[in-house]
């Protein structure tokens, strides 16, 4: 259950492809080809295709009849149905977490805490991306059941791609750490209720900063197909 845990190859790529998608390198209606992914990655076909299959349960991807696999975006709704669950998710994960964290795992989640506060006042992105990861990874785990941390782990690898962009969006780094402290505060305090309805509202706020993200590459994309058309 563990935040450390090592990536499969298929992982992996469907991580890099994700994040390709997300930062417009690779536009929608684009076919992605197993072969050349394959060259790509210097791997084999088997961990590509189980990665493409893999995306397309997050909407980035779509199979088509005589066209293979073709580079999308979600729809509204499919975001919010994928958020929707991930807030539940989080929320009984918090509400567990207040309720049955032991004082060492208290001590380290509000360590955490205080390191996403450094990466924030630097502006560094990529150091909050990853301590964002532990600090829900440690709500997870201080629920102390197996079956819905497992359960909420395979989720946020359906929507980790969208979490992991709606940090490029101004000052979405600091408002994130707002909400994590008042999480934090409920948690320390075992105030379970409280945990829960404020995890549940900082995912639907990931959820809307991504269905704004995903609004804002597809008018890019729109535009440069009409620049690229003229």
């Amino acid at each position: 259950m563990s935040g450390s845990r090592v990536l499969t190859l298929a992982e992996t790529v469907r991580q890099q492809i994700a994040d390709d998608i997300l930062r417009g390198v690779l536009s929608p209606g684009a076919r992605l080809d197993e072969i050349g992914l394959a060259k790509r990655f210097n791997l084999s076909r088997t961990p590509v295709r189980e990665a493409l299959r893999q995306l397309t349960a997050t909407g980035l991807v779509e199979m088509r009849p005589r066209r293979g696999v073709i580079v999308s975006l979600p729809s509204d709704s499919a975001l919010a149905e994928m958020f929707e669950v991930m807030g539940e998710l989080e929320a009984s994960c918090a509400r567990l977490a207040a309720l049955r964290m032991s004082p060492a795992e208290r001590i380290r989640l509000e360590l955490v805490h205080k390191r996403s506060r450094d990466a924030v006042r630097n502006s560094d992105r990529d150091s909050y991306r990853k301590i964002n990861f532990e600090f829900h990874d440690a709500i997870y785990r201080g629920a102390h059941n197996d079956y819905l941390s497992a359960t909420t782990i395979g989720m946020r690898q359906r929507v980790g791609a969208f979490r992991r962009a709606q940090f490029t969006i101004p000052d979405r780094l600091a408002k994130s750490f707002q909400e994590h402290d008042a999480i934090v505060t409920a948690v320390l305090r075992a105030d379970a209720e409280t945990a829960s309805e404020l995890m549940r509202a900082h995912v639907n706020v990931v959820r809307v900063a991504s269905r704004d993200y995903v609004h804002e590459l597809a008018a890019n994309s729109e535009g440069q197909a009409e620049g690229a058309s003229g």
